[in-house]
């Protein structure tokens, strides 16, 4: 067939010509007629290096099972292309999938989205977007998390490639909690860092307006806020038990609406991840250590830190609109 496409070009015939007569895509033509012009032979030539054992059609195999499956391990792989009789290495197959813009990554973890926290998280970005920075300045943001004693445990890859990090297949969908030596309960304000308590035993409704008590006033009073100001709070049922909402309700404390399942909408989270960065560092030994070390990090951060995060706070809005209410890089 090769033979027969310069036999006919050199008859004077053009490309679409050959093509139409042959029955050949014209690229094909044009490939052999350029050969044959480059190299005076249209036979294969010597190939430097050993050829790939991945065919063109186990690379779209792989490619198709890594796209429905981000958790498709490199073994699963290498089993599934021995199924059409492709045998390779699974080194080979993370290589090839590397080339094609697919690499292992460990998967983000993001909150488990129902369609109605998902219609609640972007019916509160639209509401508050063009809400005017003093608003948010006067917020008291709070959280309470536990912080670790030695540290996160890994977890295994996924295949995704670049800025899909956080689309639903390429997350770990997680539940508050997930383990730890101290629970701590925190607040900030865009002038600085609020109260940290250490809380003891289990906490419950009772504890947590105990904490509440202690703490939200006078950090109220020593961060200046202005009498608007506005409790930031979430939807844990310690915070919305009816003996808590009375709570609030009889000590005139406003709260802000807020839509479950969204630390990425509380910028207090970015301060969780300083702390427990800096506590780390200081490799506590034992409980006592890592209560004393939370309280030090904690007063120890930045009010500019702080400013920041809440100037910029119109970012994680938008963010939630773009994603349409799913989860966002915050």
């Amino acid at each position: 067939m090769r033979t027969e496409v310069i036999e006919i070009y050199q008859s004077g015939k053009g490309y679409k010509a050959i093509s139409k007569a042959l029955g050949l895509q014209r690229t094909t033509v044009r490939a052999i007629i350029h050969k044959w012009q480059k190299h005076g032979t249209v036979v294969n030539l010597p190939r430097s290096g050993r050829p790939t054992k991945i065919t063109p059609r186990a690379q779209r195999r792989l490619i198709r099972e890594v796209t429905k499956d981000p958790r498709t391990t490199s073994k699963e792989l290498q089993a599934s292309l021995a199924s059409i009789k492709v045998s390779v290495h699974d080194s080979t197959i993370r290589k090839r999938l590397g080339k094609n813009g697919l690499h292992g990554r460990f998967p983000r973890r993001k909150p488990l989205l129902s369609k109605k926290n998902i219609r609640a998280r972007l019916n509160f970005a639209k509401k508050h977007l063009n809400d005017c920075q003093d608003f948010w300045e006067n917020t008291l943001w709070t959280d309470e998390t536990k912080v670790e004693l030695f540290g996160r445990q890994m977890s295994r890859y996924i295949w995704r490639k670049r800025n899909t990090a956080f689309q639903k297949k390429n997350i770990i969908p997680t539940v508050k909690y997930g383990g730890g030596s101290v629970m701590v309960w925190g607040c900030f304000a865009a002038s600085g860092p609020g109260r940290l308590a250490v809380i003891d035993g289990t906490m419950n409704s009772t504890v947590y307006q105990k904490i509440l008590k202690e703490n939200v006033r006078p950090s109220v009073r020593q961060l200046k806020l202005k009498r608007s100001w506005v409790l930031q709070q979430d939807n844990d049922p310690k915070h919305t038990s009816k003996s808590t909402s009375e709570w609030l309700k009889k000590n005139k404390m406003k709260t802000l609406e807020w839509p479950s399942q969204s630390p990425d909408l509380n910028p207090i989270e970015m301060l969780r991840h300083d702390l427990k960065k800096a506590v780390h560092a200081r490799k506590p030994s034992n409980k006592a250590e890592l209560q004393q070390f939370c309280k030090d990090e904690w007063a120890k951060i930045p009010p500019e830190r702080c400013k920041r995060l809440i100037a910029s706070y119109r970012k994680h809005l938008i963010a939630v609109i773009a994603a349409k209410g799913g989860p966002t890089s915050y």
